[in-house]
């Protein structure tokens, strides 16, 4: 059937926007952990602000797919 190969294409787009809005909340996570150990402080507000993205993004993302 014709409309099976675009689905290739439709989960690739999918996959992208999910890593966009995603991607900054993956970056804060990885450089608090990094700076877990130097500064406590700022790690764990980068920790607060990766959760929280992580939290609104899947609810925009999958909002807007009408999966929510």
């Amino acid at each position: 059937m014709l409309w099976m190969d675009n689905m290739e294409g439709l989960l690739a787009m999918v996959i992208i926007i999910y890593l966009v809005c995603h991607l900054p909340a993956i970056i804060a996570l990885i450089v608090g952990l990094v700076k877990w150990k130097s500064n406590r402080s700022l790690a764990k507000k980068l920790l607060i602000f990766s959760a929280i993205y992580f939290i609104v993004g899947f609810g925009v993302c999958t909002g807007g797919f009408g999966l929510a």
